[in-house]
């Protein structure tokens, strides 16, 4: 059970993080980046943050490409946030396939 703050701060997180991600991609064409679920422990140390991104088979490498450059995501989310967080959490980025086991069920049921 997530309490109010951690609620709070996993809403601010997701904005700040999709502006990031909308300001960076955009020299990609055809690239989308969605943050589609961030998740802040208990004690407010570590946000773990579910991207959906299409095409989902560049998903892979572009995770890659962004774990690589979590310094300084976080460094440009602690300058967007400065004034509402005290401390920027440590960012765990995963893929979230929720759409494409969705579409798979679907295609599924279909048959």
């Amino acid at each position: 059970m997530e309490s109010t703050r951690q609620q709070k701060i996993n809403r601010l997180i997701q904005k700040e993080l999709s502006e990031i991600f909308q300001r960076d991609t955009r020299q990609m064409q055809g690239v989308l980046i969605t943050v589609s679920t961030v998740r802040v422990s208990p004690d407010l140390g570590l946000a773990k943050v579910y991207l959906s991104i299409f095409p989902s088979d560049k998903g892979e490498e572009l995770l890659k490409n962004i774990k690589t450059n979590t310094k300084g995501i976080r460094f440009a989310l602690g300058q967007k946030t400065g004034k509402q967080l005290r401390v920027i959490p440590e960012l765990a980025f995963y893929i979230d396939d929720s759409l494409d086991y969705i579409e798979n069920i679907e295609n599924l049921l279909k048959k």
